[in-house]
């Protein structure tokens, strides 16, 4: 792979060149909270947090508060191929979500996230010396899936609390590969195309063990429905002769191409009281099982090989000095996180981009006479991608999320 130009602005969420593998960039599904902890969640539960990536967690929603969260980021990129450099930069409204309490130990929670991204334009050259004739080769595409989902999260018994994600999955992929060659008239573009209309349903537990008054252990695990989308995938190959002006087109469709992966997770996490949580996660996507449409040997059809198994690894937490204090610092929360994720596509036969990853963030508590609930989330996360012999990436994202915490289920008393 060879990255010779690049956007230098784009509105989406990746100018990534790995984006073109499989269903492009996956998406964190996190919100500010999650984030600033570079992506902890599965074993977190906080009534005044809404934490998508494990449902289970809405059982323990506020009764007395209406939550809701909105997130922008931005990210700059850096590019480096055998001593090229390049930089690019990104912005997007991430996500947009809300929770309430239904009902005693049932929350309900509903919102926007998206799952994948998809946005790259780069060429590539390569001489031929033997035919002295120079291959030029231009990669282009956008795209990526988007959930709207709604969830709820029950506890049937006091330790344990169960809960799902019910998603509508909808977007699809738009790529084109156009080749040309210096010595000969023709050229041939190859498009690409899918659109997805479908669901998606993940499931979530969590078990809390009480260590003392103040102090509790929580175990939590997630597990993501894998099944076939029902989406067609299409190869339009179009050939064309410059001198006459003329186009053969063919096209080739490819029925039921596209399948979401199995996906497990894990995670533990300590808490002590209002001011310190730690925690760990544990992902895998069962994507080896899965087939993935390619165009090989003249031919567009579906393939196995060509997706892995991919793991994720994250550490993270949160301190407050003193949540009810008086000073502001004192109410501050300080998060942080690491984390570590393997490639879940195959590139020439080769494993992908190994990505490490952390994190710095803080919940600033915004304080006025009509709100003392609501908290401001800011982070930073630094994300390096590489792999040997493939362009290494280095990105910086600033997170901006606001989660406004509203008395509207309190019940007033006039004397």
């Amino acid at each position: 792979m060879a990255a010779m130009a690049t956007s230098a602005f784009s509105q989406g969420s990746t100018v990534s060149p790995y984006s073109q593998y499989g269903f492009g960039e996956l998406a964190p599904q996190g919100v500010g909270v999650n984030r600033a902890m570079n992506g902890l969640g599965i074993a977190l539960q906080r009534g005044n947090q809404v934490n998508p990536i494990n449902p289970a967690s809405y059982a323990s929603v506020d009764s007395l508060t209406m939550l809701f969260d909105m997130g922008v980021s931005g990210q700059i990129t850096s590019f480096n191929e055998n001593g090229v450099k390049l930089n690019a930069r990104t912005a997007n409204v991430d996500y947009v979500v809300g929770a309430f309490r239904a009902w005693r130990n049932v929350g309900i929670t509903f919102g926007l996230l998206p799952y994948s991204n998809i946005g790259y334009d780069y060429h590539s050259t390569q001489t031929l010396s033997a035919m002295q004739t120079t291959v030029t080769t231009n990669n282009f595409g956008d795209g990526g899936l988007h959930q709207l989902f709604i969830g709820a999260g029950f506890r049937p018994v006091k330790p344990v609390a169960i809960g799902f994600n019910f998603s509508y999955l909808w977007g699809g992929f738009d790529k084109f590969v156009d080749t040309s060659s210096s010595s000969t008239i023709n050229s041939l573009m190859k498009n690409y195309t899918a659109d997805v209309d479908n669901f998606s349903l993940d499931l979530g537990l969590q078990v809390y063990i009480p260590l003392g008054k103040e102090d509790q252990l929580t175990l939590g695990a997630t597990y993501g429905l894998g099944h076939k989308l029902k989406a067609d995938a299409a190869c339009l190959l179009i050939s064309t002769n410059s001198s006459i002006a003329k186009a053969d087109t063919t096209k080739t469709i490819v029925k039921n191409a596209l399948e979401l992966p199995h996906t497990f997770g894990a995670g533990v996490s300590f808490s002590h009281g209002q001011q310190l949580v730690i925690g760990a996660d544990a992902q895998m996507q069962r994507w080896g099982k899965t087939q993935f449409p390619t165009y090989a040997d003249g031919e567009y059809t579906l393939r196995s090989g060509l997706l892995k198994n991919s793991y994720r690894l994250t550490v993270g937490g949160e301190y407050c000095p003193l949540w009810n204090g008086r000073r502001f610092f004192q109410r501050v929360r300080y998060r942080f996180g690491a984390g570590y994720t393997t490639p879940y596509y195959k590139i020439n036969g080769q494993d992908g981009p190994r990505q490490y990853s952390a994190s710095i963030g803080f919940g600033i508590p915004i304080m006025n006479g009509y709100n003392n609930r609501s908290v401001l989330n800011v982070s930073a996360q630094w994300v390096n991608s590489a792999a040997t012999g493939l362009i290494k990436e280095n990105s910086f994202r600033l997170n901006i999320g606001l989660t406004f915490n509203e008395k509207w289920f309190a019940k007033w008393r006039v004397e």
